[in-house]
């Protein structure tokens, strides 16, 4: 049986006197979707970047297909795995065609190929094709984060990793984005970990949750177990959070939901 493709064991960051990453352990299946649940300094980010070799572990091992990240250089490891997160990170003197290709281009694809990758991924997200030809500055949020999906994918990575990827959008686009987004992983069979704070979006788009405080994981469970209740009080209170919104709206609503 073949292993994860991502694993964790015992990482550890730290940052002066502060433990960002605190002893993970993480095994991550291909073809899942995880989502690393937390606050503010929970050390989410930090450890979905030990993933791509953006932060060097002080301790621990990450490894990718079996082989520690550290074997490799950071540019190539980054090569093999899509990367989105919120603030997008367009170039915007380039324009959206040109921002695409730049993951192809840099790994020598001719020409050809890469337009014709272009075309394909600007219909995989979504977008006229007349799209290619413009600069970020004349899309939308919404279209931006889905350039931002399409350069990621444009290499044609088996792992994807998405820091608040939609976290700066309005709620109809967020929620438009993240459903698109997962009938993606399905239809390319990728292996996606989405750092997010935001417990609604952990719940309806993830396989499994990882909630981490103070760079320690408190849970690992699927939505539904955790909904359904879990020892620790600080996960307990983050799952009530939910219910304690739709209460509200149903109230709102008189009943009627």
């Amino acid at each position: 049986m073949a292993g994860p493709i991502i694993e964790l064991k015992d990482v550890v960051k730290r940052y002066g006197a502060l433990t960002a990453v605190d002893g993970l352990s993480l095994a991550i299946e291909p073809g899942t979707f995880t989502a690393l649940l937390g606050g503010s300094g929970s050390g989410k980010t930090t450890a979905l970047k030990t993933i791509n070799g953006l932060i060097i572990p002080d301790g621990g091992q990450v490894s990718i297909d079996g082989r520690a990240a550290g074997d490799e250089a950071g540019w190539a490891l980054r090569r093999r795995i899509g990367y989105v997160f919120q603030e997008i990170g367009l170039f915007p003197h380039m324009t959206v065609a040109e921002n695409i290709a730049i993951g192809p281009r840099l790994a020598g694809w001719d020409k050809p190929t890469i337009a014709a990758r272009t075309t394909e991924l600007l219909k995989l997200v979504d977008l006229p094709d007349n799209v290619g030809a413009r600069l970020p500055a004349a899309l939308s949020g919404g279209q931006r984060q889905r350039v931002g999906v399409a350069r990621a994918l444009a290499a044609k990575p088996a792992i994807m990793l998405m820091d608040e990827p939609f976290g700066a959008l309005d709620p109809v686009t967020r929620d438009a984005l993240g459903r698109d987004y997962r009938a993606l992983h399905e239809r390319l069979g990728l292996t996606t970990v989405m750092v997010t704070h935001d417990v609604w979006e952990a719940l309806l788009l993830a396989d499994r949750i990882v909630v981490m405080d103070h760079g320690k994981m408190l849970a690992d469970a699927t939505p539904s177990a955790l909904l359904a209740g879990h020892g620790d009080e600080r996960v307990q209170a983050l799952m009530a959070t939910p219910r304690r919104q739709a209460d509200r709206v149903r109230a709102l609503a008189g009943g009627a939901l």
